[in-house]
């Protein structure tokens, strides 16, 4: 133990020493110590002994401690100050010391004698987890870095390395003196060194000094981890640190964008030519030369740099990214050939003439490189021979060939370029993507390049063995089924494609990168992956139109011609069924909108055979479906009604806004009701207290007398009498009328007490608050509730004893509790027609007197 003790002292002493010789050299003695002699002499030589706790000073004061000590069945002894330690010492016991505070001197006496001192969350976290006390050379605090092997570089004051190698140890992590494969993070103090270029290599986190600080400061909460992703993330060394950025030859906005970045990545930007800028980001395919010459500090690099270090979220190595003069002498000749100002004679008009043709023939249409197919190279040896004179039957399916070649091109650069590495485990920084963010954006894609790369194979065959009866119709025939199967999911969801696309590009920095790399790249011809991914889109049209032409040329007694009508037809077929799958794709997405919109929308809404006619915003007129003045939205299916109330802002709320990337929902439902229960559509007459109203006549399957509904149309865009007729027509529908006119009948305001008077006016607005008040204190102090059929029955009385005349101040006092308890009850009112509310028409008394007397 001697020997032990002295390693463990002398490494306190020295901070800065390697601890990973000082672990080897622990465990090399640790196992001398076990291995020697039979296990009887190792016990006799080393007793077990039991550990016991010593609560230093002010740990002996702390009841939750005491606690945790006996949950842990851990016997424990105060001690108040060093002058006990030597009275307390027992051969019979391993002492281990608990001290609150780790800056206090205490510490540095109990460690130089070679103490195990361990900090209250370690008791803690043990009592937490049922685990025995850990066992640590060192002071061990908590055990917020356990796991954690940490190097550091770029620290020149020994103070502050000290400082933080310190609290990594009192956190429980690891130092290492030299990088290795071990480190699990670099604590980096500038953004150069060896140490910092084989971290970016590895993938290794690079992090900033004040993590550790951080972590420290959070040294006493239990469940922290140091290396947790949320934490950690916002420490990490940005690409651009101690970088001052000037970019040559970029557009303004180009420019904009990229100055952004650099700030969000960490760095500054200044113009072109300052002597104080590090880098000089240059657009090599529009700089030719330098605008003057650089010092020997300033690094001179491509674009890729720039969106590489953004996208493996650490500065990358310059040195593969230099910017090199395009001054070839094959280069300057070509530019001179094709100059504007060449001068005006035969000789060099031929030559240009000819350059140009050369050009045209080594350049593909596609803006991809040209592939030359292995099978066309080797059955070309044993295929006849294109006659000289070229039939246009075998220039147009030639065509297709080489536009079916480039489309298989365009796939395969999708797939291999994009999909690929972003699918790609073990990525520099962390996944670019998430995995469903992936799937929405490629869909169907590799199913897509699989059948059209049969079909460019068999294209292939039949153009280098071309004979005039071979059968192109029958290729695509062959696989008509594939292309039904494959491109529905893909045509259907590409906005959503594309919108996953504008949206990861603008919340991500690094898929904005890595979108930015592959676009430089020859591969992609400098197109974006939005436009890359539209082209499945658009090939199924061009090739019909190839099809066609083909059949134009090709002769009646030809077997082909009618093989051509047919493959067209399948190929219309298909387009059909991606129209009509895609029709119906954005009504269930409509349906799904109004879930999301509708705070408790019924499941059942989601029908494959519903689909969303019309929305329409509106008001209440009545006591239902909710009270007078609510904003109501009105959305008109195929077969049902949904009707939703605006929700109402809850005060005093203390929960944080929903982390979702939905926006929370604005509605609430009210009812679904089916069309069927609509009996008569309501037309309200215009007139001066009356405006752009109208009302439904429902007969709900609960009640024996129909309810009615009115409204104020608020939507501009929308005429009432285009949404009654809308609104009939798909009521007949429903109950198979032929006669949907017959719905709709025109009625007087007044004698169905509707009126729109004042319903935007402050009083309205406050006599609606007060009466919503009115109601909740109600429910709150309410003890009792009247039975609902006895509240039915105790209505229809009223109603058949009060038609004909006024009614009395009983009536009056009766219908208002009635009124009260069946807002309690939450029961509907029977109809509105015969039984006018009495209180409705003193408010709209008062209302008129008030806005008199104003």
């Amino acid at each position: 133990m001697a020997d032990n003790s002295e390693i463990t002292s002398t490494t306190g002493r020295t901070s800065l020493a390697d601890s990973s010789i000082f672990d080897s050299k622990f465990m090399e003695t640790s196992k001398e110590n076990l291995c020697i002699g039979p296990t009887s002499f190792v016990e006799e030589e080393m007793p077990q002994k039991e550990t016991r706790v010593i609560l230093v000073q002010e740990a002996g004061k702390q009841e939750e401690l005491i606690k945790a000590l006996k949950e842990i069945k851990v016997p424990f002894v105060k001690m108040e100050s060093l002058e006990e330690f030597e009275s307390l010492y027992t051969p019979e016991f391993e002492n281990v010391f608990i001290v609150m505070d780790f800056q206090d001197p205490v510490l540095n006496e109990l460690y130089k004698t070679d103490c195990r001192v361990i900090g209250p969350p370690v008791v803690l976290s043990c009592a937490q987890k049922r685990e025995p006390l850990p066992f640590s050379c060192r002071p061990l605090y908590c055990t917020s870095m356990v796991n954690l092997v940490l190097c550091f570089t770029g620290f020149r004051k020994k103070e502050e390395l000290v400082r933080l190698v310190t609290l990594v140890h009192h956190m429980g992590g690891v130092v290492r003196k030299y990088f290795n494969s071990k480190v699990t993070h670099l604590v980096a103090n500038c953004t150069q060194g060896e140490k910092f270029r084989i971290a970016v290599s590895l993938g290794t986190p690079i992090m900033k000094p004040e993590w550790i600080y951080k972590a420290w400061e959070r040294r006493n909460e239990l469940d922290f981890c140091a290396s947790v992703d949320d934490f950690r993330n916002e420490f990490k060394v940005p690409p651009f640190q101690d970088c001052i950025l000037s970019f040559l030859g970029f557009s303004d906005e180009e420019k904009t964008n990229m100055e952004e970045m650099t700030e969000m990545q960490g760095g500054s930007y200044l113009p072109v030519g300052d002597e104080r800028c590090t880098h000089l980001i240059v657009e090599e395919n529009t700089v030719k030369e330098l605008p003057f010459e650089p010092s020997k500090k300033l690094y001179v690099v491509k674009q890729e740099w720039f969106w590489g270090s953004i996208q493996m979220d650490a500065r990358a190595g310059e040195t593969m990214y230099l910017y090199e003069k395009a001054n070839t002498p094959e280069l300057k000749k070509s530019v001179s050939l094709l100059s504007l100002s060449t001068p005006n004679s035969n000789r060099k008009r031929r030559r240009l003439k000819e350059t140009l043709a050369q050009l045209s023939r080594e350049t593909d249409l596609s803006p991809f490189p040209p592939q030359t197919p292995k099978s066309c190279t080797k059955s070309s040896k044993n295929s006849t021979p294109v006659p000289s004179k070229q039939s246009a039957r075998w220039q147009v399916a030639k065509e297709l060939y080489q536009t079916e070649s480039n489309y298989v091109n365009i796939l395969a650069t999708i797939i291999q370029l994009f999909q690929v590495p972003l699918e790609e485990e073990g990525q520099r920084g962390g996944p670019i993507l998430a995995p469903e963010e992936i799937k929405t954006i490629f869909g169907s894609i590799p199913d897509i390049f699989d059948v059209h790369t049969k079909i460019k194979d068999d294209l292939e065959d039949l153009i280098v063995n071309w004979d005039e009866s071979k059968s192109i119709g029958d290729i695509f025939l062959k696989y008509s089924k594939d292309l039904v199967k494959t491109y529905p999911p893909f045509v259907n969801f590409f906005e959503m494609s594309k919108e996953t696309i504008i949206k990861c590009e603008k919340q991500k920095p690094r898929f904005h990168a890595f979108l930015k790399i592959n676009q430089a790249k020859p591969e992609c011809g400098r197109q974006s992956l939005v436009e890359l991914l539209i082209r499945p889109v658009q090939r199924l049209p061009s090739v019909a139109l190839l099809l066609n032409d083909l059949k134009k040329h090709t002769a009646e007694e030809n077997p082909d011609k009618s093989t051509l009508e047919k493959a067209i037809g399948s190929l219309k077929e298909v387009m059909t069924h991606i129209n009509e799958d895609k029709r119906k794709t954005e009504a269930q997405k409509q349906i799904f909108d109004v879930v999301y919109e509708v705070d408790g929308c019924p499941a059942n809404l989601l029908s494959s055979h519903r689909s969303l006619i019309q929305r329409v915003e509106t008001i209440s007129l009545g006591e239902h479906p909710c009270d007078r003045g609510e904003q109501v939205t009105l959305f008109l299916f195929n077969d049902c009604l949904e009707i939703a109330r605006k929700r109402h802002k809850v005060i005093g709320t203390f929960r944080s806004p929903p982390g979702h990337t939905r926006p929370p929902a604005s509605l609430k439902h009210i009812h679904l009701m089916p069309l069927s229960q609509i009996k008569k559509v309501l037309d309200i007459r215009e007139t001066e207290d009356c405006h752009n109203a109208f009302a439904l006549l429902v007969r709900p399957p609960t009640e024996q007398a129909n309810v009615l509904l009115s409204f104020q149309m608020t939507s501009e865009e929308l005429p009432k009498e285009n949404w009654l007729k809308m609104l009939c027509r798909h009521v007949a529908n429903t109950i198979c009328k032929a006669d949907a006119e017959n719905l709709i009948y025109i009625a007087d305001p007044e004698s169905f007490e509707v009126n729109t008077k004042d319903m935007d006016s402050t009083l309205s607005r406050a006599s609606r608050a007060i009466k919503k008040t009115s109601k909740k204190v109600t429910r709150a102090f309410s003890f009792s509730k009247t039975p609902k059929r006895a509240l039915r029955r105790a209505l229809m009385t009223s109603q058949s004893s009060g038609e004909g005349r006024s009614p009395s101040s009983n009536d009056k006092h009766v219908m208002s509790r009635l009124s009260s308890t069946s807002s309690l009850a939450g029961i509907p009112s029977p109809s509105l027609v015969s039984l006018p509310s009495f209180f409705e028409r003193r408010s709209h008394t008062l209302s008129r007197s008030t806005t008199h007397l104003i």
